[in-house]
């Protein structure tokens, strides 16, 4: 028998690096699926009834919808670094990626059974489902400071970010074939569940079969309660968190941008539908805009960060952030200046498809860098237990900025509502500066 001639490092690393990206590809049917585009409309407008309220009735679907997400995250918060720390010293990150990947394939299924009316089932499903998901976020990105140096995390994630937005654009391309959120539709809204499911499980082989175990020697391992060590090596994190005082800052930071993206990512298009009343067609030029500029944005800012840094790369996708805020805040007044002065006829709805588009570059961008900069400031023991970290902080926040969001447009609308995100992103800008990118690289590899 001819032995197997073993591949080259570069090859056997491609693969890998291909087999992660995959990942980002399949999940990102389900946070654009259900989370973003199109079950977000079929839960807050149909399976919580409309109220009598004309001015806002979908305020209690709205107010369900944020709390369910919310819910989620606080569960991820709770257990995201002590999972983390588990697969460190465990060597069972691929274990963890699987079971979070299977959770919510199945939670996504079992969308198919709620039906109208049927709040507190569609409630705890979209919380665990969510719950899986966002924990299959931690897992996978604890894979990153093992698939290249440092000075290519900012591509390599880029490169991942952008093949899942395409990955978006393929599931929702599928989940449109349903038809109309309507009630008389319902029979094939439903689905949309199955639909996702699906495709999560498809296109999520490709990982599982590319993508190696990274091992971390820890010494002796016989006899160990995992969970015990993992509560421990986060404790002991937390002690020392000033060593690593660059991160913690940094996290501060990227608490009030993670809330402020929780609310965009799942409110974008229910803003759309119920303060722009857009309609089918632009709901689809916005998705398609918003998928593609967001793809090219995280894999061109990922060039750009490893050419001039990774904080600055992030300080510039906050100000694109709040610039965006402002116009869609402004979309009336911005579509009728810009009728006036260049005698257009340009409608609302597609000014405000534009603008989205235009916060697309910073969707994809914002998110990779800083899963890039968490990866710049992680020592390769502690990936999995920094990620979860990172998880923490993103999961709070968007537990915190989604429960606010869910009271705050109850009171003084959706639209009012929405000047929290652009807040958001500039305390998160001004706390940045306070982060020294060099002092945490060098703390990472001490």
């Amino acid at each position: 028998m001819i032995p197997e001639t073993p591949l080259p490092a570069h090859k056997r690393r491609n693969k890998e690096i291909f087999g992660w990206c995959m990942f980002d590809f399949a999940n990102s049917s389900y946070t654009t699926v259900i989370i973003s585009v199109i079950y977000c409309d079929i839960f807050t407008q149909i399976v919580v009834p409309p109220t009598s309220n004309a001015n806002n009735p979908f305020a209690e679907g709205n107010s369900f919808w944020a709390w369910s997400l919310a819910i989620s995250y606080l569960f991820v918060v709770i257990t995201g670094p002590i999972f983390g720390a588990i697969t460190d010293f465990s060597s069972w990150k691929k274990t963890f990626l699987f079971l979070s990947y299977i959770g919510c394939i199945v939670a996504t299924f079992a969308l198919y059974y709620v039906e109208p009316g049927w709040v507190l089932t569609g409630f705890i499903l979209v919380a665990v489902s969510n719950f899986f998901f966002a924990s299959g976020e931690n897992f996978a990105s604890s894979f990153l400071p093992f698939l290249g140096s440092k000075d290519d995390l900012g591509k390599i994630s880029g490169y991942a970010w952008g093949v899942g937005y395409f990955g978006g654009i393929g599931s929702v391309v599928l989940a449109s074939t349903l038809g109309d959120v309507t009630l008389e539709n319902y029979s094939n809204l439903k689905l949309v569940g199955p639909y996702t499911a699906i495709f999560f499980l498809l296109a999520g082989i490709p990982t599982f079969l590319f993508l190696k175990e990274p091992v971390v020697h820890f010494g002796q391992r016989e006899k160990v309660n995992y969970l015990k060590v993992g509560i421990e090596r986060v404790v002991n994190t937390l002690r020392h968190a000033w060593k690593f005082k660059d991160l913690m800052i940094y996290l501060i930071s990227l608490f009030f941008t993670m809330a402020a993206l929780a609310i965009v990512i799942s409110f974008a298009f229910i803003y759309g539908s119920q303060i722009v009343h857009t309609e089918a067609n632009h709901r689809q030029a916005m998705f398609l805009f918003i998928n593609v500029s967001a793809a090219l944005g995280a894999i061109a800012f990922g060039v750009v960060q490893d050419n001039f840094g990774a904080k600055k790369t992030f300080n510039i996708t906050l100000v694109l952030w709040f610039l965006v805020c402002g116009l869609i805040y402004y979309v009336a007044e911005i579509t009728d200046l810009v009728n006036g002065t260049f005698g257009t006829n340009w409608t609302i709805q597609w000014v405000f498809v534009t603008m989205c588009s235009l916060a697309g570059l910073g969707l994809g961008s914002t998110q990779s860098a800083s899963r890039a900069i968490v990866g710049i400031f992680s020592p390769e023991s502690k990936s999995g237990e920094f990620f979860g970290l990172w998880g923490l902080s993103g999961k709070i926040a968007a537990a915190c900025g989604l429960f606010l969001f869910g009271y705050i447009q109850t009171i003084v609308s959706l639209k009012n509502a929405f000047l929290v995100v652009a807040m958001f992103f500039l305390v998160s800008f001004l706390i940045n500066f306070f982060v020294d990118e060099e002092r945490g690289m060098a703390n990472a590899k001490e």
